[in-house]
């Protein structure tokens, strides 16, 4: 039987990385893949990654979003009946303005793609994962908070962490890991969609790189952590988030970002 894994989102950014980073990891060894599976939407930057991956890869340049990409992804599942090793859930994207002011077809895509996708081709993956298998989902800080100005991505990530908790708790007697990586604001692609000339959002503190995001998930995998989250600040920042009303941490928020 094939052992393979799956990436989507894998075009750039914290997808990409994670790439690089499961295929190092399962290049060699009793758990050895054979191949890799990368989605995302362009097929030339897939092409390129793949180049570089230490074991084979598949293309499958599709918009995910798209009706019956996902499909097209399952029956590629059930022709090969692979077993899946990994699945990292990397694609999504956001917006920073007033709810108000975003674009119906926007807020829709935010919570198609982040939601939606990442449930559904979970879902289809599921049947060929076996003891030993991870799935890695991309939160984010959001997913901690209710979030002024970019109130949908927070909402979309939110759930994501909450599926993946949840998972990990339903899959555990399977042997199969989840784990919600829930990183601050990273410097990818994601900022090319997201701003806007509305100076929603424009206080980022800190910008971490995705190879560092995806070091710090990595080692967090191999501990069989939840949640992965890289920074100090960041960590302590979900704490504080805990404790504190959510009125007071939308406010700060608020503050941070020039608007009183």
């Amino acid at each position: 039987m094939k052992k393979i894994g799956i990436v989507t989102g894998a075009s750039s950014g914290m997808g990409r990385d994670f790439a690089l980073a499961f295929a190092k990891k399962y290049a060699d060894g009793s758990d050895a893949a054979d191949e890799i599976w990368l989605i995302a939407r362009r097929a030339d930057k897939l092409a390129e990654l793949a180049a570089r991956l230490p074991i084979p890869a598949r293309v499958f340049a599709a918009d995910l979003c798209a009706p019956g990409a996902i499909d097209e992804i399952a029956a590629a599942l059930a022709e090969e009946k692979p077993d899946v090793r990994f699945l990292c859930n990397a694609a999504g994207y956001g917006k920073f303005a007033l709810f108000g002011e975003t674009e119906r077809p926007d807020a829709a895509g935010i919570i198609d793609l982040n939601c939606r996708v990442l449930t559904e081709l979970t879902s289809a993956v599921l049947p060929y994962m076996a003891s030993g298998a991870n799935i890695v989902n991309i939160g984010s800080l959001s997913s901690f908070q209710p979030v002024p100005y970019m109130a949908v991505y927070g909402a979309s990530k939110a759930m994501v962490l909450s599926l993946s908790r949840a998972l990990g708790v339903e899959l555990a007697p399977r042997g199969i890991h989840v784990m919600c990586v829930c990183p601050g604001f990273v410097q990818t692609e994601f900022f090319d969609r997201a701003v806007s000339d509305n100076g929603a959002v424009t206080n980022y503190n800190k910008l971490w790189s995705p190879s560092e995001v995806v070091k710090k998930a990595m080692r967090d995998l191999s501990l069989k952590k939840p949640v992965s989250i890289l920074g100090f600040g960041v960590r302590t920042q979900v704490r504080l988030v805990k404790l504190l009303p959510h009125s007071l941490v939308m406010k700060i928020w608020c503050r941070q970002q020039g608007h009183r």
